[in-house]
């Protein structure tokens, strides 16, 4: 039998790796939502709605390399589009796939239901055109070549994009082959200007540190970063969005870089080296710790997906993959300067009994309480600004939104998260109730799919990350209805999950310590004060107007 359109369009993201598909039914896109259901290969994955399926892929795409989407034309595609934003500004290949109205009702303008009334059926598809790096409309006759296109776009600029199928067309056979696009390569002249710049610079240096960027990760290339690392014997210090793209567990990690804000004896040591190594990191608000990051441009090299700055020339056309293999068999090992005390882990958890929970005694509880392998999804706010400065274990990987920072997100992507990872894995999901009240319906999508991860939701009577960057913390707009969230698993179905309510430190160690052996999933409420937050959040509360005036 010929094959159709939705199904050449699985097929080949089968063959990149897409084995879940997130989405949210339609009649628009029954089409596709059939093809999926049926695919041998490719397992839908329901979700409570669109918002929240975007956000899954993202998370799905986080640990597994790509994801993908389903939703109906119109208001299916808009519900998602933020969740599609976060995946763009977070560098995921997340494919959206949109069911659209029949090409017959497209050609008269008709109006019709999901759409604004004004007969124009191509106005979402260039809304979503921001958000984005490629888009197509699938027909028997293009959807061999776009198809390809597509794919070739999303890994290159590691990237969302956006298929549409009219639903008279998705199961109609495919007309005509295409071959995959091959990987780009490096134009061999700017490689090697580009290694030899890159030598002579490091050449006369004394001091040089790397400073390991997510890009890196969302290449797939963090075994060839940490063949450059060994070969050079040069340490790395992380930023917030880049935290545990190499393994903290080695002599080379020296900390946290987070500017001025934290962990000074580590910014005297990266912004001390006569050379820094940007590969992959983006210099944002939260990653140079509210601009107060001194790096001086002229003793960076910059390396990017495509392209490398050394000195102020930028070499075109070099892949990051091609320059770090180049790199790690030219450069010369050297005795590079290093922080002379080894990296601790927080400092240990104190407190017992009946005392309250704390942020001094909370964190590294929750520190300790990680496993190697294990996927910390951490929300936007207070949780996350306190586990980033966490020491993982071996494997252990952390995940947050920490330049689009919808707040919401962790909830659904931990539910992604936890489809994509394998056996020795697990997810651990830490957010703040706030967070959580936007998308907590999504915990029952994680016993629907017998998934069990661990979720500690952390209660501080609202929305504490606002109440510390606002001018009027107590004002009613950081105020939250009370749940009973505890109650929520239950009420969700999952009747076999352990779940406690603890507001001291005795109740807090015997649940985590249930929830360590535990076999099912878990779900614990932290009850602490409301002004109860970690170290970097006080701080962006006392450097709030460096952070926006820049």
């Amino acid at each position: 039998m010929s094959t159709t359109v939705i199904q050449h369009v699985l097929n080949r993201l089968r063959d990149i790796g897409v084995r879940h598909v997130f989405g949210i039914p339609g009649d628009y896109a029954f089409p596709v939502d059939d093809a999926v259901v049926e695919h041998p290969d490719i397992e839908w994955v329901g979700a409570c709605n669109e918002l929240n399926a975007a956000y899954a892929a993202d998370g799905y795409a986080r640990v597994h390399g790509v994801g993908a989407v389903c939703t109906t034309y119109g208001v299916g595609e808009l519900s998602a589009i933020n969740g599609i934003a976060g995946a763009y500004t977070d560098h995921l290949p997340v494919f959206h796939l949109v069911g659209m109205p029949k090409m017959p009702v497209q050609v008269r303008h008709s109006i019709v239901h999901h759409t604004l009334g004004n007969g124009e059926f191509d106005l979402f598809q260039k809304l979503s055109g921001a958000v984005v790096c490629a888009s197509a409309v699938m027909t028997p006759q293009n959807a061999a070549a776009e198809a390809e296109r597509l794919i070739a776009a999303a890994l290159y600029h590691r990237r969302p994009v956006y298929m549409a199928f009219p639903a008279d067309l998705a199961n109609l056979p495919v007309v005509g082959e295409a071959q995959p696009v091959p990987q780009p390569k490096s134009d061999p002249e700017q490689l090697k200007a580009a290694v030899q710049a890159i030598t002579d610079m490091l050449g006369g240096a004394r001091s040089a540190c790397i400073l390991p960027g997510i890009l890196t990760a969302r290449s797939g290339l963090a075994p060839e970063l940490q063949k450059f690392i060994d070969a050079t014997g040069m340490s790395f210090a992380t930023m917030m969005a880049d935290k545990s793209v190499l393994d903290e567990d080695q002599p080379a990690y020296v900390g946290m870089y987070d500017g001025k804000l934290m962990n000074e004896e580590v910014r005297r040591f990266v912004e001390g080296n006569d050379v820094v190594v940007m590969v992959g990191a983006l210099m944002h608000d939260f990653n140079s710790g509210a601009f107060t990051a001194n790096i001086d441009p002229t003793r960076t090299i910059d390396i990017r997906h495509h392209h490398v700055s050394v000195d102020g020339m930028t070499y075109q056309s070099v892949e990051m993959k091609d320059l770090l293999i180049a790199l790690a068999k030219k450069l010369p090992r050297k005795d590079w300067p290093t922080l002379s005390s080894q990296v601790t882990r927080m400092a240990p958890a104190t407190g017992s009994g009946s005392d309250s929970i704390t942020a001094e005694n909370l964190y590294p509880r929750w520190e300790s309480f990680l496993k190697p392998n294990d996927i910390l999804v951490a929300e936007t706010g207070t949780s996350s600004l306190g586990m980033a400065f966490a020491r993982l274990p071996r494997g252990a990987t952390f995940h947050n939104q920490t330049l689009w920072g919808s707040i919401g997100w962790a909830t659904p992507a931990a539910v992604g998260a936890a489809h994509a990872a394998k056996a020795d894995q697990r997810v651990v999901l830490i957010t703040g109730e706030g967070s959580h009240q936007l998308t907590a319906q999504e915990i029952s999508q994680l016993g629907r799919y017998g998934l069990r991860p661990v979720v500690f939701v952390l209660n501080n009577h609202g929305y504490l990350i606002e109440r510390l960057l606002c001018k009027h913390p107590d004002s009613e707009y950081n105020d939250l209805a009370n749940w009973n969230y505890a109650d929520l698993p239950k009420a969700m179905g999952l009747n076999d999950w352990y779940t406690a309510r603890v507001s001291t430190l005795a109740e807090l160690d015997q649940a985590m310590e249930r929830a360590a052996k535990a076999k099912t999933g878990c779900y614990i409420e932290v009850m602490t004060d409301t002004y109860t937050a970690p170290p970097l959040a006080n701080q962006l509360h006392d450097n709030v107007e460096s952070l926006y005036s820049t």
